[in-house]
């Protein structure tokens, strides 16, 4: 009686039942007919399929996902080495600009030309008074100096009203922005700020990563050192 009142409180479950056959593997030996008469519901249509037609099904869509999941890192692979080679020939060209005056402009020019950037903009301070002339090294606001050394990351996401994207040649047209910091070493305060601009709303957001940015900010910054006192 005990035990008849037990099993009707607790009946059994499809966990319990599953748990029973992973951890009975010879059950459908002794009970081979049952792969054959097991029907199951098709997920491609109402039609009724043997265990066996399901199984098959399972593993063709599991491929299905390998393949595009391998499809997918070839497809990076492939923009990663795109990207690697426009970052070696934009190095390349500060490398062999001979004239340090130049530097800002091309910084800024090659980054749009290269990475189909829309707007790019720079602007530095600290600088050698050799420069003072140069319409990147004009004044600029303290409170940009702030907060271009509060960022110890590229900053990525929709333009809220910044007053580095004034530097931009149409600014209403940028809708999102990443600000580069510009400094001489990690932790010292930043020289200038590089900014780039699109009207795409989601070209630079806040969920991108930032490791890219941040290698073109140490390249740039190594490169502008020669115009710094």
């Amino acid at each position: 009686m005990n035990n008849f009142n037990s099993n009707a409180m607790n009946p059994i479950t499809e966990d319990d039942i599953a748990n029973y056959l992973s951890n009975t593997p010879d059950f459908f030996e002794r009970h081979a007919q049952l792969l054959g008469q097991v029907q199951l519901t098709s997920p491609h249509g109402n039609r009724a399929v043997s265990l066996q037609e399901r199984q098959a099904e399972m593993l063709r869509e599991k491929i299905k996902a390998l393949e595009h999941r391998v499809m997918d890192m070839v497809r990076h692979g492939t923009e990663n080495a795109v990207t690697a080679d426009r970052l070696q020939r934009w190095t390349r060209g500060l490398l062999t600009t001979r004239d340090p005056r130049a530097l800002p402009a091309q910084i800024a020019a090659q980054l749009q030309a290269l990475f189909m950037v829309p707007q790019t903009a720079i602007k530095i301070w600290d600088f050698d008074s050799a420069y003072q002339d140069e319409a990147y090294a004009q004044w600029v606001s303290d409170d940009v100096k702030a907060l271009a050394t509060s960022l110890t990351a590229p900053y990525c996401g929709l333009n809220s009203g910044f007053e580095a994207a004034g530097w931009l040649a149409e600014p209403q047209a940028a809708v999102s922005i990443a600000l580069i910091p510009l400094r001489p070493e990690p932790e010292a305060p930043a020289f200038g700020l590089l900014v780039l601009a699109s009207p795409d709303a989601q070209r630079y957001n806040a969920e991108m990563g930032t490791d890219f940015l941040e290698r073109i900010a140490e390249l740039a910054s190594g490169a502008l050192s020669r115009l710094r006192p």
